[in-house]
C-alpha cells in the first residue's frame, strides 16, 4: 500500500507539471470531458474513484460539484483544487480502492495552499466507486453533457449502502431504481443550479454549458476572455506563443492550449454548440483559423478586422470552395456597433454579441447548413 501511494502522488505530482495544457478548474491534462474518460477508462475492463467536492464552507479553492478521478494506476484526471486537499483525496481514493462503497471525507484547510491561494475553509469530498456495473449510466450522463440537455445526477450513500442513477428531462432514469419519495425530490430538483447535499443523497444537476473558443492572445482577447466569463461562457484561450497565453494573463480563462492553432484543432470538440472568436495577431492566422472552424458545427463565429481585410479573407475562403451559405454565417466585423476603439470596449461589444445570439432565438450553424443544403 505505501509502495502504491508513493507512486500516487508521484504520478499526481507529474500530471499536474506536465504539458503546454493548463486548465485551472476543471480537466487537469488531457482534453476529454471527465464522463467520457470515465466512460473509457470502464469500457478497457479499469475500475477508481470519483471523488466530488459535496460540501464546502468558508473560503475552498473549488466550489460544490468539482470532480476528479482517481485511476487504479493511480492517476488523476479532472481537479478539485490542487495541494494538499486533492493529495489527501487521492491517497483516501487509493485506500478504499475496490471495496465498493462510497465515503465522505472532510479536510479543514487553514493556512492551507491551493495554488497559490491561502484558503480557510471546510471542505467534505465524497469518494464513490466507479465500476462497470454503471457504464450504461455514465455513458448517459456523457451524452447528456456533451448535447447540452438537462439532468440530475443521483448519489445515494452510506454504510452498506450505494446507488446512482440519472434523471433526464424526459423523467427517464438510467442506472439504480429511483421512485416514491425521492423520484419526486429528484424531479423538483431537475432545474436547480447547484447541487443538494441532504443525508446520504447528493444531488447534482448537469451544468449547462457554453463553451467559448478564443482564438488569439492579444489584448483584446484578454478582455474578451474576462467579459465572457462573467457573462458565463466557458472560455478556452489557444494561441500558440506560451509567452502570450498564460495563466498570468489569463487568470479567468478555463482552459489555455499553447499550441500552433491548426494542431489545437485536433484536440477540441465541436457539437453546434461552440462560440468562436477569432482575434489572432495576424491576417495569415486568422485565415487559418477561420478555415477550418468553417469545418466545423458551431453556434456562433466572429472575426476581428477591417472590411478591407475580411473581404480579402472571405473571398481567399471561396476561392477554396466554401460557399456562401457557410461564409455568410460569420459575423465580421464582430461584436455589435458600439463605436468601440480599445481593446476594452471591444470586448464588450463582442461579448454582447455572444450574449445576443446565447439568448435569442437563434438556430446552430450546423442547423442553417442543413436548412440550405
Amino acid at each position: 500500500m505505501r509502495g502504491a501511494a508513493r507512486y500516487l502522488l508521484r504520478q499526481w505530482s507529474k500530471n499536474r507539471g506536465a504539458g503546454n495544457y493548463i486548465n485551472a478548474h476543471a480537466l487537469g491534462g488531457n482534453r476529454m470531458d471527465l464522463y467520457e474518460h470515465i466512460c473509457r477508462h470502464l469500457e478497457e475492463g479499469q475500475k477508481g474513484i470519483l471523488a466530488t467536492v459535496a460540501r464546502t464552507e468558508g473560503s475552498t479553492p473549488r466550489n460544490v460539484g468539482a470532480k476528479m478521478f482517481v485511476g487504479e494506476d493511480g492517476k488523476t484526471f479532472g481537479s478539485i483544487g490542487g495541494g494538499r486537499l486533492e493529495s489527501d483525496a487521492c491517497l483516501r481514493a487509493l485506500e478504499v480502492m475496490g471495496k465498493g462503497w462510497a465515503t465522505l471525507f472532510s479536510r479543514r484547510m487553514d493556512g492551507m495552499k491551493m495554488e497559490e491561494t491561502v484558503c480557510g475553509g471546510q471542505v467534505e469530498v465524497l469518494l464513490e466507486p466507479v465500476t462497470a456495473r454503471h457504464l450504461d449510466l455514465y455513458r448517459k450522463i456523457d451524452m447528456l453533457t456533451k448535447e447540452g440537455k438537462k439532468g440530475l445526477v443521483v448519489t445515494k450513500f452510506g454504510e452498506n449502502i450505494f446507488a446512482k442513477s440519472v434523471l433526464a428531462e424526459d423523467m427517464s432514469v438510467t442506472g439504480d431504481v429511483l421512485h416514491g419519495p425521492i423520484l419526486d425530490w429528484c424531479r423538483n430538483l431537475l432545474y436547480e443550479k447547484r447541487p443538494v447535499l441532504i443525508g446520504g443523497v447528493l444531488a447534482e444537476p448537469l451544468p449547462e454549458s457554453f463553451p467559448l473558443y478564443l482564438f488569439g492572445a492579444g489584448h483584446v482577447a484578454q478582455f474578451v476572455s474576462k467579459t465572457a466569463k462573467i457573462a458565463g461562457f466557458d472560455v478556452t484561450v489557444i494561441d500558440d506563443r506560451v509567452e502570450f497565453a498564460n495563466r498570468e494573463r489569463f487568470p479567468d480563462a478555463d482552459v489555455i492550449i499553447t499550441e500552433e492553432f491548426r494542431e489545437a484543432f485536433k484536440g477540441l470538440r465541436f457539437t453546434g454548440n461552440e462560440y468562436v472568436v477569432v482575434v489572432t495577431r495576424s491576417h495569415e492566422t486568422d485565415a487559418q483559423v477561420l478555415e477550418e472552424v468553417l469545418k466545423k458545427p458551431t453556434k456562433y463565429v466572429g472575426m476581428i478586422g477591417s472590411k478591407k481585410k475580411i473581404k480579402a479573407i472571405l473571398d481567399r475562403l471561396r476561392q477554396k470552395g466554401i460557399g456562401d451559405a457557410v461564409i455568410k454565417q460569420v459575423h465580421a466585423p464582430i461584436g455589435i456597433p458600439i463605436h468601440a476603439e480599445t481593446p476594452q470596449e471591444i470586448a464588450i461589444s463582442i461579448a454582447a454579441q455572444l450574449v445576443t445570439i446565447r439568448n435569442g432565438p437563434t438556430v446552430s450553424r450546423e442547423k442553417s447548413m442543413m436548412m440550405v443544403g
